[in-house]
């Protein structure tokens, strides 16, 4: 039986997820809580090996229904290695993405049906799911641009650090985008929208302030 709350971070590139978490996770272990810090794809030996050939810019070929899978796959083996067992030992379990970004990337973004990619996660996941998620929401320009500054500006894309799916054409991030929002829209209840296009600081008092207001 579930005891610990799980929290999960997502939106589209760019966002700064990964400052956020980490920000987050000072915060809550400031505050005294037990946190387990995890991400996805990967969190396990095993998923970050799926997670390797999910972003290898090489693999152009990969079919849409095989990249979904195999983020499900690596889904499975993260949910039963870390996820479950740190929940049942009563911890906060923060972990960057989760079954929203599948959703959102394959389900909204690359046009696999919604409902199969929930039906096939429910069994992966032994219907775990988050218990509130921060949704870190910008305009795709603006996180491509932020990505791009990241990584160093060269006309072949693949040579300055993007992975594969970073890589994907502009409408295809509108779309998933546009997913994450529909989600937060759908689910209300448990996704907070974020305005990411803030400095880290006033993401980051929001985000804790929001917590502190209704999980502390």
């Amino acid at each position: 039986m579930k005891k610990g709350l799980f929290i999960t971070f997502e939106g589209p590139e760019g966002g700064g997820k990964t400052t956020q978490v980490q920000r987050f996770i000072q915060k809550l272990r400031d505050a005294g809580h037990q946190v387990t810090q995890t991400r996805e794809p990967g969190g396990t030996e095993i998923s970050e090996k799926i997670r390797g050939i999910l972003l290898d810019p090489d693999h152009h070929a990969m079919d849409h229904r095989t990249e979904m899978l195999l983020y499900a796959a690596s889904r499975a083996q993260h949910v039963s290695q870390v996820i479950r067992p740190a929940l049942e030992q009563g911890n906060i379990v923060v972990c960057d993405r989760f079954i929203d970004a599948s959703i959102a990337y394959q389900g909204y973004g690359l046009g696999i049906s919604v409902e199969d990619i929930i039906r096939i996660n429910a069994m992966a996941t032994e219907n775990i799911a988050p218990d509130l998620t921060y949704l870190l929401d910008l305009p795709v320009e603006l996180g491509m641009q932020r990505i791009g500054e990241k990584r160093g500006h060269n006309e072949d894309l693949q040579k300055v650090g993007l992975d594969r799916i970073e890589s994907k054409a502009y409408a295809y991030h509108q779309k998933v985008r546009n997913g994450f929002l529909k989600i937060a829209e759908e689910q209300s209840e448990r996704v907070v929208v974020i305005d990411a296009t803030k400095d880290v600081e006033t993401i980051e008092a929001a985000i804790w302030e929001h917590f502190r207001a209704n999980h502390s």
